[in-house]
């Protein structure tokens, strides 16, 4: 487990503030333990929930082409057949995948491929669980185009919280399945459209690592 990238400046600067602002309670107030160990244990609480935010853990990745790894850890919240308008332009099954404030918010490829397609959309911060929020939201939109030509596309979706898309891919990159390709700060979601011949392997409710948990299969 190490901290990502995305947080380290925040990490830094946040726990000089608050050593900064225990100190001043001590120096100024020394005689209110009282106030002294409550601030203590809230700058505390505070910094470990921060810091749980951005870990990102280590893990060997095992590659299948046939299979489509969950791009999230989070819930599945959406299983259905819908159109998608923006690029595929044709019916597709959705899985989409609701990351809450205290998910790892590391973004991985689905599937090994290249990079056919990308575009930056800015937009509104509904709730990441709002049936909107797909077409309507701050968001981005990736194509990966596989070996045997199948085109999987996915979006990283800001919500209320989340309001900082963060991604490390433009068109033309090649990318191995299950690598990193983005994050998103403070609770989010993350759409896939699959071929209709896809086989789904999760269902409502159920919780998924990224980059390790199947959520369907490629015929």
């Amino acid at each position: 487990m190490i901290i990502h990238k995305e947080g380290r400046t925040l990490l830094f600067v946040l726990l000089i503030i608050l050593v900064a602002i225990n100190g001043a309670v001590y120096y100024f107030a020394p005689e209110s333990t009282m106030t002294q160990n409550f601030l203590i244990f809230a700058s505390v609480l505070f910094y470990t929930v921060i810091l749980q935010f951005f870990r990102s853990p280590i893990f060997v990745i095992e590659k299948d082409h046939k299979y489509v790894l969950a791009p999230a850890d989070g819930k599945v919240v959406v299983i259905e057949e819908t159109e998608e308008t923006e690029y595929l332009k044709s019916r597709r099954k959705q899985i989409s995948i609701f990351m809450s404030p205290i998910n790892v918010h590391v973004n991985r490829m689905p599937v090994g491929g290249t990079i056919s397609y990308f575009k930056y959309h800015p937009g509104k911060y509904l709730v990441a669980w709002h049936p909107k929020s797909s077409t309507e939201n701050e968001r981005t939109t990736v194509v990966t185009k596989m070996k045997n030509g199948t085109e999987i596309l996915f979006r990283q979706i800001a919500g209320a919280l989340a309001r900082r898309i963060k991604w490390y891919v433009k068109e033309g990159d090649t990318l191995e399945q299950g690598q990193e390709f983005g994050f998103i700060k403070f609770g989010s979601r993350v759409d896939i459209f699959l071929p209709l011949n896809a086989v789904v392997k999760v269902k409502i409710g159920d919780i998924t690592k990224g980059g390790r948990t199947v959520i369907a299969e490629i015929n």
